[in-house]
């Protein structure tokens, strides 16, 4: 080996063990071993668990995660309130929050799993609930998905479609299959609302708690996740 080449060989190895110890987070929203709740978010410590902690109002915090909604068994449905100022962008702009791309990752050692909603655009209001069975927005047909308990996920304003009426997101498979968030499917993009169903497998026939937060990426992409537990 020439004595021009030890020095490129030596940098090649620093720089790939650098790229070894990067981690991320494979799901589209930051790390949440140690989330700091906001006023009015209650965490998994202090949060019954039959009692919905109070949800949170306003924008999201630029670059970093933050729970909007801490663990709970929804006995009501949760919502997260954002106002938006339609249109979004002059026309021929798109006029409302644009649904990018849904994300689902399993933290078994954080003890949950999660899916994501990422928005072009500002971020919309969300809200959350378990219902006896998710429905079509506008037709209310039943929307076919596994398990024994369902959440419903709506957004409003936002669409998931563009100008010509195609569809904009990057999706996963329907069928997930983590140990008790089993699977989602497309529950209406109609008149500015948006809407998903869960699929949940509760042990023994329970309840889920769920949690609910917001983060935006470096690209200026808001992302809404759906944290459930996984046992």
């Amino acid at each position: 080996m020439t004595p021009q080449r030890v020095p490129l060989l030596a940098s090649l190895v620093v720089l790939f063990a650098a790229a070894c110890t990067t981690t991320t987070d494979h799901d589209g929203a930051a790390p949440t071993t140690a989330p700091a709740p906001p006023p009015g978010a209650t965490s998994a410590a202090t949060t019954p668990a039959t009692t919905p902690a109070a949800p949170t109002t306003g924008a999201p915090v630029g670059g970093s995660w933050r729970v909007t909604y801490g663990w709970a068994v929804l006995a009501t449905p949760a919502r997260v309130t954002h106002q938006v100022r339609v249109p979004v962008t002059p026309a021929p702009g798109e006029p409302l929050p644009v649904l990018v791309e849904v994300r689902v990752g399993d933290h078994p050692a954080e003890g949950f799993s999660r899916i994501t909603f990422a928005f072009r655009g500002p971020t919309p209001s969300y809200q959350v609930g378990y219902v006896p069975q998710v429905v079509t927005e506008g037709r209310g047909a039943p929307v076919e998905l596994p398990g024994t308990a369902y959440l419903s996920v709506r957004f409003d304003p936002a669409q998931a479609h563009d100008a010509r009426g195609a569809a904009t997101a990057d999706v996963p498979p329907s069928r997930i299959g983590y140990p008790t968030l089993r699977g989602w499917a497309a529950a209406g993009d109609f008149e500015g609302r948006l809407s998903f169903g869960l699929g949940l497998r509760p042990p023994a026939g329970g309840t889920l708690p769920v949690r609910l937060g917001e983060s935006t990426r470096p690209d200026g992409t808001h992302v809404v996740a759906v944290d459930v537990r996984r046992g």
